[in-house]
């Protein structure tokens, strides 16, 4: 006998709401009365964030997006990343959280002073702005995420997400420092890295599939604290050389080995 003939369907649904995404898809696969209750909107609502309709209603997705099937939607999200005001939230994997925070949430040393930086519209930035360093003598770039936004004991990485302009000056020769590490615990490890490197040396800077490159700042691993911090920053402070051609687009937060 059918199990869908001995359980009513929302005593169905729910069981396989309790189970997981990839599960459900399977159960569709078993009958046709499966297909339409792992299919449901009941079920895939609960694999939905719990303020899903928050962050589509307040990111720079059409509203038509909460009009989706709930599995469609599930989908979307997965692949299609959402703009929330200054971060890019996304699911990857087990459902991993993962940040882009934007350049407008960093704190950048005189980026509104039009002399040092200015702003500018990239066609292939997730954000509408990003700033571009049009010169200064030391750099300073700083910004912080509550844990509670990111995946509970997960090993996080932070990555610097740049351009580099063909007439930079000032980072071939000029190392920056990296730091990242949690509010309230010993300071993080502070490695120097080089922006853009003579071709004799390697290249630290990895190109992403975006086309803009990142650089690893640092690892951390999350145990969910939800009073604290981690905080990242990027320095060059030592001495005063004219730098420019820098287009920074933001700070990534992602799971180590999780691209």
């Amino acid at each position: 006998m059918e199990i869908t003939k001995v359980l009513p369907d929302d005593c169905i649904s729910l069981i396989i709401s309790l189970t997981s995404p990839r599960d459900a898809c399977r159960m569709a696969l078993l009958s046709h009365a499966f297909n339409s209750i792992a299919d449901s909107n009941a079920v895939w609502q609960m694999f939905l964030p719990l303020d899903y309709i928050h962050i589509i209603s307040n990111s720079s997705s059409p509203p038509s997006l909460l009009s989706l099937p709930k599995k469609d939607l599930y989908f979307s999200l997965c692949y299609h990343p959402i703009l929330t005001h200054n971060e890019v939230s996304t699911r990857e994997g087990e459902w991993k959280e993962v940040v882009l925070v934007g350049v407008k949430a960093l704190s950048i040393q005189w980026v509104d002073t039009p002399r040092h930086w200015t702003w500018i519209s990239l066609p292939d930035s997730r954000f509408c702005r990003v700033a571009k360093l049009k010169n200064v003598g030391r750099l300073e770039i700083k910004g912080k995420v509550k844990l509670s936004t990111l995946s509970s004991n997960t090993n996080y990485a932070a990555y610097f997400v740049f351009k580099l302009v063909r007439d930079r000056y000032g980072f071939r020769h000029t190392p920056v420092e990296l730091d990242v590490s949690i509010e309230g615990t010993a300071a993080g490890e502070v490695h120097s890295v080089i922006l853009d490197p003579p071709r004799n040396m390697p290249q630290q800077a990895k190109e992403r599939a975006d086309g803009w490159l990142e650089i690893e700042m640092g690892e951390f691993f999350n145990r969910f604290e939800d009073d604290k911090t981690v905080e990242f920053s990027l320095r060059e402070d030592h001495d005063d050389q004219p730098k420019r051609g820098l287009i920074v687009q933001g700070i990534e937060l992602r799971p180590k080995h999780n691209r």
